[in-house]
């Protein structure tokens, strides 16, 4: 189940895909019916065998079954706080803490239903990282990486 809560003055989302209709008024407390977390610009992205590339390490192929969780490279887990920074017909952002491991602010810039760029900073176990992926959709989820899906 999904919830809100305010965190330092912030309404921040508890644990997934769920947002208030009236997101528009960070003053008023959540309530009212809620809505899965929409992203305009990843709702373009295709589900599939995604192949993410970041200079200076090998890639890394992940299963993505909802585009959403693309804001999370760096924090690969559930039950990460999120909040919607920017909400664009081809770049989304997104703020994201995820208790005691970390938290990240993460860009994702799509330029094709099978492309995109995300740019993510943030502290990962008490360190810092701030680098750029280049995603690219290379297929259908299959055997194994079905097993991995996020």
């Amino acid at each position: 189940m999904m919830a809100w809560a305010w965190r330092c003055g912030v309404m921040v989302l508890m644990a997934g895909a769920t947002m208030p209709a009236a997101m528009a008024d960070p003053a008023s407390p959540p309530g009212g019916s809620a809505a899965p977390l929409s992203l305009t610009a990843l709702q373009q992205l295709e589900t599939g065998l995604w192949q993410l590339d970041v200079k200076g390490r090998a890639p890394r192929q992940v299963c993505v079954a909802d585009p959403v969780a693309l804001v999370q490279v760096e924090h690969d887990q559930p039950g990460c706080s999120r909040f919607v920074i920017a909400n664009g017909p081809k770049s989304s952002t997104v703020h994201y803490s995820c208790q005691r491991t970390g938290w990240g602010r993460t860009t994702v810039r799509v330029e094709t239903p099978r492309t995109a760029v995300i740019q993510t900073q943030g502290i990962s176990r008490n360190a810092p990282f701030d680098y750029i992926v280049e995603a690219r959709r290379i297929g259908a989820c299959g055997g194994q990486a079905a097993a991995r899906q996020r």
